[in-house]
């Protein structure tokens, strides 16, 4: 079997770890990156706001599929720092969509549920994107950059993934480091998404990209939930005091940014044509936890 060379932006972050970690086992895959070197895949450094290193990598290394998770995801950073945002999150993918036409690669773009603007939640591909938050506006531009310049494509779309990482916290991972410091924190009962556990994302992501899957598909977990019943179903699995979850409403935030509402997505499309189905959010959060559990 003949191995495909991927391309995958994004590589040291939250996502892009376990993805390249997982293409890695039969693939060749190159993992861009800015400052953080990745730890799998063969390491090559790429800057998204730089038109002509991107070219230069995509010339050389001539890659038969490109996965591009690499954005400035941090919601309220974009609204302080909307050129860094459209910069980053679409005028590089605009690029990188040219540049995948250019070497007839196929392209993965993972965009976000922050295109929607919350109001009424499980949303379908086919659904009117309205985002709220600059955030989902150059995600949103970054998807049509796709849309309009790369010949063959697929526009993932995800929410709130989780998982374990070295260096960056997921929710979660925030959840504990409290817990086990009986400290007391807010934790939002009226913001309610998708939670999608990465490495069941990963899958999704892979089989997309090998089968070379296209259009739109919403990849997050199967379930909708607020932040604070996702806290109690940790602190219940992991034997911590539920009483330290204070919980709280959007409103109380002090945001420079304004979130969605209910964010969350009908993933029936990914459920009926993918292999890899969309986890819901009890058998993720058993794999998680047993997964914090083994490391103690």
């Amino acid at each position: 079997m003949v191995k495909l060379k991927f391309l995958v932006t994004g590589s040291a972050g939250l996502i892009g770890q376990q993805l390249v970690k997982d293409l890695s086992e039969s693939n060749q895959v190159f993992s861009s990156y800015n400052e953080s070197i990745p730890e799998f895949g063969e390491p090559i450094r790429m800057d998204l706001r730089d038109q002509t290193e991107i070219s230069r990598v995509f010339n050389e290394k001539k890659p038969d599929i490109v996965i591009h998770l690499g954005a400035m995801t941090d919601v309220d950073h974009c609204e302080r720092d909307k050129s860094s945002a459209t910069e980053i999150n679409a005028k590089s993918t605009e690029i990188i969509a040219k540049e995948c036409s250019n070497q007839n690669s196929f392209l993965v773009y993972l965009s976000t549920d922050y295109v929607f603007d919350g109001s009424s939640g499980m949303y379908k591909e086919t659904d009117t994107t309205n985002p709220i938050g600059h955030y989902g506006k150059s995600k949103l531009d970054g998807e049509r950059s796709v849309e309009n310049f790369s010949s063959e494509y697929c526009i993932a779309r995800t929410s709130t993934p989780f998982g374990l990482h070295s260096k960056k916290k997921s929710f979660p991972t925030w959840i504990i480091e409290n817990l086990e410091q009986k400290n007391q924190i807010n934790v939002l009962t009226d913001q309610i998404t998708s939670p999608t556990y990465i490495p069941n994302l990963s899958q999704m992501l892979i089989e997309i990209a090998e089968r070379k899957i296209t259009g739109i598909l919403h990849v997050s977990g199967a379930s909708k939930m607020s932040r604070y019943d996702m806290a109690c179903m940790i602190a219940d699995k992991l034997d911590y005091d539920q009483s330290l979850l204070n919980p709280a409403i959007m409103s109380q935030m002090n945001w420079d940014a304004e979130r969605p509402k209910n964010s969350s997505f009908d993933v029936s499309k990914a459920a009926s044509i993918l292999h890899q189905k969309p986890q819901t959010i009890e058998e993720s959060i058993e794999l998680f936890t047993n997964t914090i559990k083994s490391r103690d």
